[in-house]
């Protein structure tokens, strides 16, 4: 998955030398010292199964009651400014200009997980993809992948219902409302699995992807994402 050199220096021309946070100076495609110090939630404590903030990094109550399908989640920060604002404006802008310092955050944060054998974005319904233009979780997947060497698939995971947007809906109908949405394209069994996405908020997304891909024989299901919000509780 290593990046083809032409490639990375076309790509580093093109990026601007400022940090997409505070503009200040710094290396093309990555986020100053300053910001990465200041980032809310970077290097917290958070509950190894579904990255909610706990002291200690321990496993939360609510993953104790009630195990999700997915064994654990890294996140690279709160989803507070100003990496929220960062999201929205690759998602919603789009600021294409954002992928690689933001794929480039979520690598750091993983560079301790062992290697998944597959890494799967979180992906689009037909008539989202047509409505965006692109999927974020499938670009930023392309940079992380190549940057900590593991396998893609971007068919391995297929959204097969269109559905309203999870933001739209209040937390507790959210369950519902990915509830079947998902389907394997690729075979994944006996594999270990990372999902990624760009956030994470009451995870019923990630958790039916992963229910999902655990039907289809995946040993092993953990999530990646950029930012996490807490539980509505």
């Amino acid at each position: 998955m290593a990046s083809h050199p032409l490639l990375s220096a076309a790509l580093r021309a093109l990026l601007p030398e400022r940090c997409v946070f505070c503009g200040a100076r710094a290396q093309a495609g990555e986020v100053c010292g300053d910001c990465l110090r200041d980032l809310p939630g970077r290097g917290r404590e958070r509950c190894r199964v579904c990255a909610i903030p706990i002291a200690g990094a321990q496993v939360c109550g609510h993953c104790l009651r009630d195990p999700p399908s997915y064994s654990h989640s890294v996140a690279a920060a709160d989803y507070r400014f100003p990496l929220d604002a960062a999201i929205a404006r690759l998602k919603y802008g789009p600021d294409l200009s954002l992928l690689a310092p933001l794929a480039h955050l979520l690598a750091r944060a993983v560079r301790d997980q062992p290697a998944p054998d597959m890494l799967i974005p979180m992906p689009l319904s037909a008539a989202g993809l047509r409505a965006r233009g692109f999927n974020q979780a499938a670009e930023l997947a392309r940079l992380v992948a190549r940057e900590v060497r593991a396998p893609l698939s971007l068919t391995a995971a297929t959204r097969c219902k269109d559905t309203a947007p999870q933001a739209s809906l209040p937390f507790d109908r959210r369950a519902g409302n990915v509830h079947g949405v998902f389907a394997c394209g690729a075979p994944v069994a006996g594999l270990r699995v990372a999902l990624l996405d760009d956030v994470m908020t009451t995870g019923a997304t990630v958790e039916e992807l992963a229910r999902t891909l655990r039907r289809a024989g995946a040993a092993d299901v953990g999530v990646w994402v950029l930012a996490r919000t807490p539980r509505p509780d």
